[in-house]
């Protein structure tokens, strides 16, 4: 039981936990959820820490398969800048180790922006807390449980 299965548990939101057997050097965490659980990668959001430019750090869901703009981060949080968190501070702040992070049920509450593609989804897959395991539900749950908010966050591609 992770922090972030308590939380769903406790708010009473529907949720699904899947489990599956990481493999170390097996490659993206979030590519490798999406692949031994056999769903489409556009509905596994991977939890990123950044750091904002007044010190603080700020969670940011995306798509395992796109890559964050830190500029669009930073303009949904409220700042002018943000870069990717140490690994350290980002494992101190959550509770949790890298590659397991949940946007559910962190030590610290952090401010939260979830990519808009979540919307198009009834069901979206995220963290549960450890490496290997995955708790599904509603885009609109997540946003409720946390205060997400949602904004472009995605790399164009060029």
């Amino acid at each position: 039981m992770t922090p972030a299965i308590n939380l769903a548990r406790k708010k009473k939101i529907p949720h699904t936990v899947h489990e599956y057997t990481h493999e170390p050097g097996a490659g993206a965490y979030g590519t490798e959820a999406a692949r031994k659980l056999g769903i489409d990668p556009a509905r596994v959001f991977k939890t990123l820490v950044v750091m904002l430019d007044n010190g603080k750090l700020a969670v940011a869901l995306v798509p395992v398969a796109e890559r964050l703009s830190l500029k669009a981060a930073a303009k949904a949080l409220g700042a002018r800048k943000a870069s990717m968190a140490e690994p350290a501070h980002a494992e101190r702040a959550t509770g949790y180790v890298t590659g397991g992070i949940s946007p559910l049920g962190q030590k610290k509450r952090l401010a939260m922006t979830i990519d808009d593609s979540a919307a198009q989804y009834e069901t979206i897959f995220v963290s549960a807390g450890r490496r290997g395991l995955e708790i599904e539900l509603s885009p609109k749950d997540l946003q409720s449980l946390t205060g997400a908010v949602s904004a472009a966050l995605c790399q164009q591609a060029h």
